[in-house]
C-alpha cells in the first residue's frame, strides 16, 4: 500500500506546483492588462492563450467587471488558493493515512 501512498504524495506535490505556476501566470496576465503590450509578442500570446479560456468562462458566468475593472483574475486566484489549501493537504493526509 506504500506504493499507492507514495504515488498520491507525488501527485499532491505536482498539483501544488502546477497550481502555483498557474497562479503566477494569471498574475502576469493581470499585470499585462494594465499596460498596452504588443499583441504579437510570443510571450504575450502564450499568456493570453493559456489564461483566456478560464477567464472567459468566469466572465461569462459571473459579471466580474465593475467600473471598467475586470475582477475575473482575482476570482481565479481565489479558486486556485482554495484548491492549494484544501485539495493538496487533503491528498497528502490521505497518503499519510494509507502509509500507516
Amino acid at each position: 500500500m506504500f506504493v499507492f501512498s507514495n504515488l498520491l504524495m507525488a501527485f499532491a506535490k505536482i498539483l501544488d506546483i502546477v497550481l502555483t505556476t498557474y497562479m503566477w501566470i494569471i498574475i502576469a496576465r493581470a499585470i499585462l492588462s494594465w499596460v498596452n503590450p504588443d499583441p504579437y509578442n510570443p510571450i504575450v500570446r502564450f499568456l493570453y492563450s493559456i489564461t483566456e479560456p478560464i477567464l472567459y468562462a468566469i466572465r461569462r458566468r459571473i459579471p466580474a467587471s465593475f467600473g471598467g475593472i475586470d475582477f475575473s483574475p482575482m476570482i481565479v486566484i481565489l479558486v486556485l488558493l482554495f484548491l492549494q489549501n484544501f485539495l493538496v493537504p487533503s491528498l497528502k493526509e490521505m497518503a499519510l493515512v494509507l502509509r500507516a
